[in-house]
């Protein structure tokens, strides 16, 4: 391996690591906009961990956490920060519909946009934020589906969906209608944040709202039935930022306000 890939492996950690630990202003308001879907004691699944910063928001508020993970500087990373943590189990692996091995796209200098979705990396690059990432190595990674992690450790009561561009495929994986998770969206590939909201929706009668990348703050006034937030996902300007559309069967309505 030369030299610079190393240092641009160095460089995309530590932007990471910066990016997502630096702010501490927002760790209150993170705690707070979590404890509407999490409590103590309970079971969250964080699905794209990265370098756990979600992780430790749900560990604050008292919540077991699995955390999966498929790059390997990463998981690193989150075994150095929790490996001996009791209430979190990491699994180094990526999730998709189902059990097997996938091709991870690896960008060493913004690993924050490693992916599954070879497909998904046209769609992004006509928006001008992505144009100059490089997508520089691929490497096989083992794949697990939800209802095996399911199997495994329990349901969680939230499950957080951070994948780049392959969420539709984590959601394949599920076959029964989770209280409450969330997902990604970006409006220059909307069509895949729509397709999620169609398949939970044939999991469970659910209610949306969505939040603009790492605000924390509701985009919306209140609990959205799934045609108004498609609507509003297929609405979105194609330049506007990213963010998370968080899903809550309705029988859970009554804590997320």
């Amino acid at each position: 391996m030369s030299q610079r890939h190393l240092i641009g492996r160095a460089a995309g950690m530590a932007r990471s690591l910066v990016t997502y630990y630096g702010p501490i202003w927002r760790r209150r308001r993170m705690e707070a906009f979590y404890r509407q879907f999490v409590k103590a004691g309970e079971l969250a699944f964080d699905i794209g961990a990265h370098v756990g910063n979600r992780v430790r928001v749900f560990r604050r508020i008292g919540a077991r956490v699995i955390a999966v993970e498929p790059q390997p500087d990463f998981v690193a990373v989150m075994r150095l920060l929790y490996g001996r943590d009791p209430g979190v189990f990491l699994e180094a692996s990526g999730v998709a519909a189902e059990p097997g091995e996938g091709k991870l796209h690896l960008s060493t200098r913004t690993p924050t946009v490693s992916t599954f979705a070879d497909s998904w990396i046209d769609d992004v690059q006509i928006d001008s934020r992505f144009q100059r990432v490089r997508w520089d190595s691929v490497i096989s990674v083992p794949l697990v589906s939800l209802d095996e992690l399911i199997a495994r450790h329990g349901e969680p009561q939230f499950c957080k969906i951070d994948v780049e561009g392959f969420e539709y495929e984590v959601l394949r994986g599920l076959s029964r209608p989770l209280a409450a998770l969330s997902f990604e969206y970006i409006p220059v590939a909307v069509d895949r944040a729509i397709a999620c909201v169609d398949r939970i929706g044939a999991l469970g009668d659910y209610r949306y709202r969505h939040s603009r990348v790492e605000t924390h703050r509701w985009a919306d006034g209140d609990w959205l039935a799934p045609q108004t937030m498609i609507e509003i996902l297929g609405g979105l300007p194609a330049g506007d930022r990213s963010g998370d559309v968080y899903a809550v069967r309705t029988d859970r309505l009554t804590g997320a306000v």
